[in-house]
C-alpha cells in the first residue's frame, strides 16, 4: 500500500510539473475521439465514460477523503484534491473543444459560447489564472465548474446514449447543476444564512440562461459538411444539380431543392428543419430525419414549390435542429 501512496503522489507532482502537456493531451484525446466518432465510435465512448467516471469522483471526493481513502492509509490534502480538480477540469474542456469548434459557424452569434470555452480551457492551464483569479472567487468558480461539465456532458450524452441535441441539452443541464452542488459546500461553511439561498439562485439562473439562450450553442456532434441549392437532384445518386445562388422569379416558380449533408456518430437519430426566410422573415419550416454513421455526412434534402408572389429579395435557408440550435445557413437572391 505505502509504494501504491508513493506512485499516486508522484504522479500527482508530475503532472503539476507538467500540466502544459496534462492539457496538451487532453486536447489531442479530443481531436481523436472526434475523428473515431465516425470509425470505431467506442474509443471514443471509451474517453466519455473516462470524463463521466473523473466527475462522479469529483463530487465524491469529499467524503472519499475523508472516508474511504483515510481507510486505506491514504490522506489527500486539500492542495491535492484541488490539483485533481484543475486536472480534470483541464481534460474535460480540452476533449469536449475539438466537437465544438468542428461545429461552429463562426459568422454566427453561436461562435461566442465557443470562443468562451476556449477562455476556459486557458484558464485550466495558466496557473496564475486559475487559482488566483479563479479558486479565490468561489461563485465565479462554481459558474466554472458547471459550465465545464456542461460543456463535457453535450458531447458525452449522444456519444453514449444517442440522445438528440434537445435531449441532451436539457439533461446536461439538470446533471451540471445537480453535480455541482458539492462544490457550494466550502462556501456555506461560512457565516450568513444568505448564502444558500443566493447560490441556488446562482445556479437557478445560469441553468435558464443557457436554455433559453440555447440558440446560440452550437450543437457538438453535428456538423454540417455541405448545403447546396439547386433546381436538380439525382435520386438515385443523392446528389444536387448545378448550384444556386441566384435566379429569376420565374425560375424560382419552378421549385427549388436545399440539399444538406449532416455528420453524426453512428447510432444517433436526430431530426432537423430547414428554415426558409425571405428579406429576414420566416417563410417556412420543413423537417427532415438524419441517421448518424456515414463519414460524409447522412445526405437529405428538402423541395420548395410554392413561393409567395413578391418573392424578390434576399433568401436564407437555416439550418437547425428540434431546439433551435444552427447548424448552417446559405442565402441567395431572387431578382425580377
Amino acid at each position: 500500500m505505502q509504494n501504491i501512496q508513493s506512485a499516486f503522489f508522484w504522479l500527482i507532482e508530475l503532472t503539476k510539473k507538467y500540466s502544459g502537456l496534462v492539457a496538451l493531451f487532453g486536447f489531442c484525446t479530443g481531436l481523436f475521439s472526434l475523428w473515431q466518432v465516425e470509425r470505431r465510435e467506442e474509443f471514443a465512448q471509451f474517453f466519455a465514460i473516462l470524463m463521466v467516471i473523473g466527475w462522479l469522483w469529483l463530487m465524491g471526493e469529499y467524503w472519499l477523503r475523508k472516508g474511504l481513502l483515510r481507510k486505506f492509509g491514504i490522506s489527500l490534502s486539500k492542495d491535492v484534491t484541488h490539483l485533481i480538480t484543475q486536472l480534470l477540469h483541464q481534460e474535460s474542456l480540452f476533449f469536449a473543444l475539438p466537437f465544438f469548434l468542428a461545429a461552429t459557424d463562426w459568422d454566427q452569434p453561436q461562435a461566442v459560447f465557443t470562443l468562451v470555452l476556449v477562455c476556459c480551457a486557458l484558464v485550466a492551464v495558466i496557473d496564475p489564472a486559475y487559482n488566483r483569479l479563479l479558486t479565490r472567487r468561489r461563485a465565479l468558480f462554481l459558474l466554472y465548474h458547471c459550465f465545464s461539465l456542461f460543456a463535457v456532458l453535450m458531447v458525452v450524452l449522444p456519444l453514449l446514449f444517442f440522445m438528440t441535441t434537445t435531449q441532451s441539452l436539457g439533461l446536461a443541464l439538470i446533471i451540471s447543476a445537480l453535480l455541482s452542488i458539492p462544490s457550494i459546500r466550502p462556501l456555506l461553511a461560512q457565516p450568513g444564512r444568505w448564502r444558500l439561498p443566493v447560490l441556488s439562485l446562482l445556479l437557478v439562473v445560469m441553468t435558464s440562461s443557457i436554455w433559453f439562450s440555447r440558440s446560440l450553442i452550437p450543437a457538438p456532434v453535428l456538423n454540417l459538411t455541405d448545403i447546396q441549392l439547386s433546381q436538380q437532384m439525382d435520386y438515385e445518386q443523392r446528389l444536387p444539380g448545378a448550384a444556386i445562388t441566384e435566379l429569376s422569379l420565374a425560375e424560382l416558380q419552378q421549385g427549388l431543392y436545399a440539399y444538406t449533408s449532416v455528420r453524426a456518430p453512428r447510432g444517433l437519430k436526430e431530426q432537423i428543419y430547414h428554415e426558409w426566410t425571405h428579406n429576414g422573415q420566416a417563410v417556412e419550416r420543413i423537417a427532415l430525419n438524419i441517421s448518424g454513421g456515414r463519414e460524409e455526412g447522412y445526405r437529405a434534402w428538402t423541395r420548395k414549390q410554392q413561393f409567395p408572389q413578391d418573392a424578390v429579395g434576399k433568401w436564407k435557408i437555416r439550418v437547425v435542429t428540434d431546439s433551435g440550435q444552427l447548424l448552417g445557413a446559405i442565402r441567395f437572391r431572387v431578382t425580377p
